[in-house]
C-alpha cells in the first residue's frame, strides 16, 4: 500500500492523521512514493500522526521514504503502534534536516518526533526527540555531531535470536556510523551520517536480514521505488 498526500508535501498548520489496521494473521506493507517534505512554516507548527493497530497474528511494516525538513519548519511527528499478542511491526525513520544538496542547512525551526509501541497495556518501545535548529545537541558528539541525517528501524513483538542479532551487526552502511540494540520482544537499529540513500540501503539490508525471520518472506524492494 502507498501513502499519498496530494499537495506533496506538509506546510505550516497542516495537521494530518492516518489510522491503519491491520486484521488478524494479516499482512501489509506500507511505503511513501517520494521523500516527505515539511516546508518553511511562517511560524506555524505543522503535525502529523500516524496510528497503526496490529491484531493477533498480524504483521506491519512501515518503510517510507525519507522526511527532509526544509530551513524554518517547524515539525511535530508522531507514530503509535498498538500490537496483539503474536503480532509484529517492523519500521523506519529517516530524516534530513535541511536540503544540503541544494546548499541549505536547516538553521532556524525546530523538530518533535515520539515513536510508541504497546502491546496491550505494556509499553515495548517510547523514544521521544526535540531539535532546536541550531542547538548545541546538533553539533555534539553526544547528539547528531554536526551530521544531517538520522534513521531509526525498530522491529517489535518478537525477541531476535542470537545469531539474527550477530548477522544483523556485521552490516555497517556506506558511510556515517551505526548501532544495533536488542531488548526484550524488540530489535532497535541507527544510522547517524550525511546520505539518505545510505541509510535506507543499510535499513533494507537489515530488512534482508531479517524479514524471513519475522515475516517468514524474502525480502524485496517495494516496486514504487524503482519508478
Amino acid at each position: 500500500m502507498v501513502i499519498l498526500h496530494a499537495p506533496g508535501g506538509v506546510a505550516g498548520g497542516d495537521d494530518l492523521t492516518v489510522d491503519i489496521r491491520v486484521g488478524p494473521s494479516a499482512q501489509a506493507l506500507l511505503t511513501t512514493p517520494a521523500a516527505t517534505k515539511w516546508y518553511k512554516a511562517d511560524g506555524l507548527e505543522a503535525r502529523q500522526l500516524n496510528r497503526m493497530s496490529v491484531e493477533a497474528g498480524g504483521i506491519l511494516e512501515f518503510l517510507p521514504q525519507e522526511t527532509i525538513l526544509f530551513d524554518q519548519a517547524m515539525a511535530r511527528m508522531e507514530i503509535n503502534v498498538e500490537l496483539a499478542e503474536g503480532a509484529v511491526f517492523a519500521g523506519w525513520e529517516i530524516t534530513c534536516f535541511g536540503r544540503r544538496a541544494s546548499g541549505e542547512s536547516f538553521s532556524e525551526g525546530r523538530l518533535r518526533q515520539a515513536t510508541r509501541v504497546r502491546r496491550g497495556a505494556r509499553l515495548l518501545w517510547d523514544e521521544r526527540l526535540a531539535f532546536e535548529a541550531g542547538d548545541r545537541i546538533m553539533r555534539s558528539a553526544i547528539g547528531l555531531g554536526g551530521r544531517h541525517v538520522s534513521g531509526v528501524m525498530i522491529v517489535a513483538g518478537v525477541a531476535p535470536p542470537p545469531d539474527l542479532l550477530e548477522a544483523c551487526r556485521q552490516l555497517s552502511p556506506v558511510d556515517g556510523s551505526c548501532g544495533i540494540t536488542a531488548l526484550p520482544d524488540i530489535l532497535v537499529a541507527r544510522y547517524l551520517g550525511g546520505s539518505a540513500e545510505h541509510a535506507k540501503s543499510y535499513f533494507e539490508s537489515l530488512r534482508g536480514v531479517m524479514r524471513p525471520w519475522y515475516a517468514s518472506l524474502r525480502a524485496r524492494r517495494p516496486r514504487i521505488w524503482d519508478t
